[in-house]
């Protein structure tokens, strides 16, 4: 059965999912999908300093940076060795969307404010379990993120060529 009407956005859900469409994991998705979880994100504001999250805190959410900056950062004895900082655009707490995951990194706002968008891991689970299509889509873009990390890690251990014990990364 062919639908002759066809939902429509207003101008600012729109701009939204432009704004998700940026972020590699909701790039596969269509407007239709996108709209699963507009409702469930909110915006929080952070301050400077202020910690979105701990190293081996439990990853129960995923965040977007819509305004300010983040540091993806971590603790090495006393001190945090900046990994990345993450603008307007960015995404992080990707591993949100896995079954019991913890977070790998800290993440602490390193501007004088930040808007993030907060989408929780319940609302993800729920829209997973009523749309396979949407979670096969981004447990896709998942893996391409974490295959591009690989690369990078690769390239960085042979250009500091072998700092450290790479067999650490698998176990051995």
């Amino acid at each position: 059965m062919i639908s002759l009407f066809k939902k429509s956005y207003s101008e600012k859900e729109i701009n939204f999912f432009r704004f998700l469409a940026r972020m590699k994991l909701f790039e596969k998705l269509t407007y239709e999908e996108m709209a699963l979880f507009h409702p469930y994100f909110y915006l929080r504001e952070y301050k400077m300093d202020e910690v979105v999250f701990f190293r081996n805190d439990p990853s129960n959410a995923l965040y977007l940076v819509k305004s300010g900056k983040v540091s993806v950062c971590l603790d090495i004895k006393d001190d945090f060795e900046n990994l990345q900082i993450l603008k307007s655009g960015s995404s992080f707490g990707e591993n949100s969307i896995l079954n019991d995951s913890i977070r790998h990194y800290n993440a602490i706002v390193v501007s004088e404010q930040s808007e993030l968008y907060v989408l929780p891991k319940l609302n993800i689970e729920d829209i997973f379990s009523s749309s396979e299509k949407v979670k096969v889509k981004m447990m896709e873009s998942y893996s391409e993120i974490l295959n591009e990390f690989h690369l990078n890690l690769f390239k960085g251990y042979k250009s500091s060529h072998g700092l450290f014990n790479l067999s650490q990364i698998f176990g051995s």
